[in-house]
């Protein structure tokens, strides 16, 4: 159970609805050994909890029988949507099957549905909290990503704006990780606002999780030249993989472009997020949302980018 919530934490991460935490790996001869220590130290809080609350395992299998039957009852309804999404199964088919067998599961909730007074209620609580935590990182983010794009330009329309200004240039390359493909990164107009400076070379990298376990190394690295210096390069990594950005880089070399990671300054935006008189969502889930923003794993750190190679820009934004 322990090994599968750091798989699960891990994988939230990667796919979006978790902020980025700290992952150990292991083993140098399994790829899956990993440790999550923020999740190790959430279920040894739990289960002190736990046990202090039902001092019993007669007084915990109320939480357990809700815990139990509730799993069936979404595990039947999972199954049904990956029978007509993934299978292909006809929909009238797999409703049926799958509709009788969730008849059964609810009986079965729903006779341990009077015991959530005597101790179901703690698999309920757990179960709205996580979903809460989900759902907020994700709908944050999305909000964030929204305010963001309303603070940029348009890609293109930047490079063709610079064309004829009268900005110094340096002699290295700078990468700067943007998440929007379409916009100008954040840190990008701050370094020329500021320091009035372009580098030799600027290459915009956006990193994407794909909905698959594993990325074949030759779909990794996608580039592209955007012209006037500037190039796009995508890194793709599958939601099991751990990212790791230089390691990737260095694989752009077979796409034409050579980066010397000696020569290279990456540049990370970090917003600093406050909430709108009238936020788009209720105050307490946005308050939630800055202090796991606040708290998460820097993306240096995330995508393992030497410390003495960044520069880190912060941007302060309302949603």
């Amino acid at each position: 159970m322990i090994s599968g919530a750091f798989s699960v934490a891990r994988q939230a991460v990667q796919l979006g609805y978790l902020p980025r935490m700290r992952i150990v790996h292991t083993s140098h001869m399994e790829e899956g050994q990993i440790y999550v220590p923020l999740t190790n130290w959430t279920l040894y809080l739990a289960v002190i909890a736990l046990v202090l609350h039902f001092q019993t395992s007669s007084n915990l299998a109320a939480a357990y029988g809700i815990a139990v039957t509730g799993t069936m009852m979404i595990d039947t309804v999972l199954v049904a949507f990956v029978a007509i999404l993934a299978w292909r199964w006809n929909p009238l088919l797999a409703l049926l099957l799958l509709g009788a067998l969730l008849l059964i599961d609810i009986a079965f909730f729903s006779a341990n549905a009077i015991k959530l007074l005597q101790g179901g209620w703690f698999p309920v609580v757990i179960a709205i909290a996580s979903f809460t935590t989900l759902t907020t990182w994700r709908r944050g983010r999305q909000l964030l990503f929204q305010e963001m794009g309303n603070l940029t330009m348009p890609l293109v329309q930047f490079i063709r704006s610079i064309e004829n200004a009268a900005l110094k240039r340096v002699s290295s390359t700078a990468i700067y990780l943007t998440s929007r493909p379409e916009g100008a990164p954040s840190g990008l107009l701050h370094n020329i606002k500021h320091n009035e400076v372009l580098h030799a070379r600027n290459i915009l990298v956006t990193i994407q999780t794909a909905e698959v376990p594993y990325v074949a190394d030759a779909d990794r690295i996608e580039v592209i030249d955007l012209g006037h210096t500037f190039y796009r390069v995508f890194v793709r990594y599958g939601f099991m993989e751990q990212p790791n950005l230089p390691e990737a880089l260095g694989g752009c070399g077979q796409k034409g472009l050579e980066i010397d990671l000696n020569k290279t300054s990456f540049f990370v935006s970090r917003e600093v997020v406050v909430p709108k008189m009238t936020p788009p969502m209720m105050l307490w889930r946005e308050l939630y949302f800055i202090w796991m923003l606040r708290n998460a794993q820097s993306a240096s750190d995330f995508f393992q980018i030497p410390a003495n190679r960044v520069v880190e820009l912060g941007t302060l934004v309302e949603i």
